[in-house]
């Protein structure tokens, strides 16, 4: 896919418009998949951020105005926009993200427009309730009512789901909305952007500030005129979040490094084929990737074999060829990471079973070999943090 990128300086979307950063300053996006710079994104500040929030507050009254069956036709014309663009917007994700685009990209594009009709769907049928009266002659009705302006944080993993699963029903619900994304996926951001504004919301009712998080998303968690923060992202990240949006509605979901058990009964074929897709499924840059695999003693042996085999078969490569199941790492960071957890456990007498190197031959050192250890400990820097890599 190749990008013009002369014609490719994106803008963020706040009030309704397309405008640049008050700072006029712009930052590179490059592709983990190509190392090519796919375009060029606004570097928002603070002053962006405030600004995007200030719209929120002020779109209130003209998101109330619209009933729900009203929101929800808006709804199913994002995901109307998102299904019209879907090959487009895959082959972006790929570019952008680094997830291969038959194997992953196509998936993640349908799902981020069903999220967008489900909430469609939902907000038909959000009820009130009717309570115990003290009184014979009165009614007591119960209804809910949209909280306010929503603060969204979204990670670099999922780009177009994550945000979906937020923003979606934030709106089917009546609120506004302020969008932070990842910087390293600010491209894919900008397009599933473009789709929610052929939706008409009125202006300010939906915002896209990019930038760096430790600025433009810290400004938007603790600003006063935000009612509400939906984050998406690291543990460590997540605390700062929760520190700032004190005493909002808080929705945080964060990382993991949850095991996966298998028992000497199990079927060990379909408990391979889990851990598989538990473990590589966006080269393991999941929150609910399976980090550490535990093992009955009986069954170590043959199941250690049999993922070490099926490890192998996966295809690291190109994320735009059609039989890639593996592609590149996201960004530097995850990389040296993975460099580092591996480095430590094989000190302290981990056995290297398959993998534990950047693959050589690419475009770019972020490709990673699938990765097996066999006699992890549990003060092993592998065991103890999320890895978040293949």
């Amino acid at each position: 896919m190749t990008i013009d990128v002369a014609r490719s300086v994106k803008k963020m979307f706040v009030d309704g418009k397309w405008i640049e950063s008050e700072s006029g300053q712009l930052f590179d996006a490059d592709s983990p998949a190509t190392g090519e710079i796919i375009a060029q994104v606004p570097k928002g500040t603070r002053a962006d951020a405030q600004r995007a929030v200030e719209a929120a507050h002020k779109a209130r009254s003209a998101m109330a105005k619209l009933k729900g069956f009203e929101r929800s036709k808006r709804l199913h014309r994002v995901a109307e926009a998102i299904e019209k663009r879907s090959d487009e917007l895959a082959r972006l994700l790929t570019l952008d993200q680094g997830k291969p685009l038959k194997a992953e990209a196509v998936g993640e594009v349908a799902e981020a427009a069903e999220y967008f009709r489900i909430a469609a769907e939902d907000l038909k049928r959000l009820e009130g309730r009717v309570l115990p009266s003290a009184s014979p002659t009165k009614l007591v009705l119960a209804r809910h009512y949209p909280r306010g302006v929503y603060g969204i944080i979204t990670p670099w993993n999922w780009p177009l789901t994550m945000a979906a699963e937020l923003i979606a029903p934030a709106l089917a619900a009546g609120n506004t909305v302020v969008w932070t994304p990842a910087s390293s996926t600010s491209v894919i951001s900008v397009a599933l952007m473009e789709c929610i504004a052929e939706a008409d919301f009125p202006a300010g009712v939906v915002n896209l500030v990019t930038g760096p998080g430790a600025e433009v998303g810290d400004e938007v968690a603790g600003h006063p005129l935000v009612d509400g923060v939906g984050f998406v992202g690291s543990t460590e990240t997540g605390a700062s979040v929760a520190k700032r949006a004190a005493g909002k509605h808080v929705m945080l979901e964060l990382g993991g490094n949850g095991p996966q058990v298998v028992f000497a009964d199990a079927d060990i074929g379909r408990a391979v084929e889990g851990a598989i897709v538990g473990c590589y499924l966006c080269a393991g840059q999941s929150c609910t990737a399976g980090e550490r695999i535990l093992v009955e003693e009986p069954i170590r042996d043959e199941f250690v074999a049999r993922l070490a085999d099926a490890a192998r078969a996966l295809r690291l490569g190109d994320p735009f060829a059609d039989d890639t199941t593996l592609g590149p790492l996201n960004n530097e960071g995850v990389a040296a990471k993975m460099d580092q957890h591996v480095a430590d456990a094989l000190k302290h007498g981990a056995k290297l079973v398959l993998g534990g190197e950047r693959a050589k031959g690419f475009p770019t050192r972020l490709y990673y070999h699938a990765t097996i250890l066999d006699g992890v400990e549990p003060d092993m820097r592998v065991s103890r943090e999320e890895t978040f890599g293949p």
